[in-house]
């Protein structure tokens, strides 16, 4: 019988991160969703549930232009801040100002209602160079 429960509890400690099909993804657990002209861009499921619970997002300001791989915002969680970076260069055409009340939705919606920001970017055709959903699982060993 202990042995039983010593191998359901590792099964119950494997949790697999949730990894849309339908988005590409950076090395730095960024999500990208492409919307007509613009991306908007997250944390994934993964990165959420590295940092804990989210308690502070600092946004940066709409009109913001942004470099490749530039710092645009910082997650606080209950563990650490981490950077937040730009997938691809562009100018911030959206924050999530919802995170200023509720950061807790990065934990709760990370590819919902929790998005960061979104873009227009100054050369659309590089989303071609993010990874996809199977390039991120590998990156992550899911």
């Amino acid at each position: 019988m202990h042995q039983m429960i010593t191998h359901r509890q590792q099964y119950e400690a494997i949790v697999m991160s949730e990894v849309p099909e339908n988005m590409y993804y950076t090395k730095e657990h960024e999500w990208i969703r492409v919307e007509g002209d613009e991306i908007v861009i997250g944390i994934t499921d993964h990165a959420q549930n590295a940092l804990t619970d989210i308690v502070y997002v600092e946004l940066p300001d709409v009109g913001e232009e942004l470099e490749d791989m530039e710092e645009f915002a910082i997650v606080e969680s209950v563990k650490s801040a981490s950077p937040i970076f730009a997938p691809l260069a562009g100018q911030v055409t959206a924050v999530n100002e919802e995170l200023d009340d509720t950061p807790e939705l990065l934990n709760e919606a990370p590819y919902g209602t929790g998005w960061i920001i979104r873009m227009r970017l100054s050369n659309p055709e590089a989303v071609s160079t993010l990874m996809d959903a199977a390039a991120y699982k590998a990156e992550i060993g899911e």
